[in-house]
């Protein structure tokens, strides 16, 4: 899959525009994950959501195999559908709580008459069987099971339809960190045994770089820098991802060395400023970044930053 300078605005009050992407372009690959990350409000969730077909770009495309899906109506985006499948940040709001757990995995088979009724319970005991889960939960309740077996029951459901794509949206970040380890070594396996591609949009940081191939960092709707996920704790250079990579703790940190911190409030979406959207809280900021926009630049294979510190370092050099 890959998106093309997508942006999506929302019409607001006063005849104002929200801009939640902005010429976003990123790519996922089969068998690899791309991770997402940034401050809660920058627009990653709704990135995912166009991306799953939920919601629609103002601008750009969205090419799935070379067909630019956006512009799919009907029948033919519900057949796409299955394709792209996504796991919610809460279960528990995402099932119905009078459908037993059977049903709520065999549904979307039953949509697209992959298999008959009769077969739903013997086949809700094979998908429960491929999370870790005991056949015999295909006849409880959502109600009557824990956050990660919960969650669990998601991942089976979006997997059901065989999708080439599964996006995963804070699926960890209502569990407790014990449940988490067990449920990223869950999605790994399955993403080695399946050959899926996989986006997720998570807030940890060290979460989402254990287990990222690449690693995308935005900021106020913007994509500011793309790293392989390996490399984000020693390659990092924009000031925004250096400053989320230095808040990490752990136990070989130096603790006698103070924690940086990012000093200001991100601006509001509805009235960004012209520029850089990281200039009023980047200790680096030089004039340039008030007037003008820095687009992503390659600055090593597979690395992407846009910053206006490294264009001018490669002129001070030339």
């Amino acid at each position: 899959m890959e998106a093309k300078h997508v942006t999506k605005n929302y019409p607001v009050s006063g005849n104002r525009t929200l801009t939640a992407n902005q010429d976003v372009s990123l790519n996922m690959y089969r068998g690899r994950t791309l991770g997402l990350v940034g401050e809660s409000g920058c627009g990653k969730s709704t990135f995912m959501r166009m991306v799953v077909s939920l919601e629609t770009p103002t601008t750009g495309e969205i090419l799935y195999h070379g067909k630019d899906i956006t512009l799919f109506r009907g029948e033919e985006l519900r057949l796409h559908r299955q394709n792209i499948q996504m796991v919610f940040q809460d279960p528990a709001a995402a099932f119905n709580p009078k459908m037993r757990v059977m049903d709520i995995i065999c549904e979307p088979l039953l949509n697209f008459k992959r298999i008959k009724r009769r077969e739903k319970e013997a086949v809700a005991r094979k998908y429960l069987e491929m999370v870790e889960l005991p056949g015999e939960f295909a006849r409880r309740y959502p109600h009557r099971m824990s956050g990660g077996q919960r969650q669990r029951i998601g991942i089976a459901r979006a997997l059901a339809l065989e999708p080439e794509i599964l996006i995963c949206d804070e699926a960890t970040s209502a569990l407790d960190v014990s449940v988490q380890k067990n449920i990223i070594a869950l999605l790994v396996r399955l993403q080695q045994e399946k050959q899926i591609a996989m986006g997720f949009i998570c807030h940890d940081v060290a979460l989402v770089q254990s287990l990222a191939h690449e690693l995308a960092v935005m900021y106020l709707g913007c994509i500011v820098e793309v790293l392989p996920g390996e490399k984000a704790a020693t390659e990092a250079m924009h000031p925004y991802t250096r400053a989320m990579m230095s808040s990490i703790f752990h136990l070989q940190m130096d603790f006698e060395k103070p924690v940086g911190t990012l000093e200001g409030e991100v601006p509001s979406p509805v009235d960004a400023p012209p520029g850089c959207p990281f200039q009023n809280r980047c200790g680096q900021c030089l004039e340039i970044c008030k007037r003008e926009r820095p687009p992503l630049r390659v600055v090593a294979p597979g690395h992407q930053v846009a910053c206006h510190l490294f264009t001018q370092q490669r002129r001070e050099e030339k």
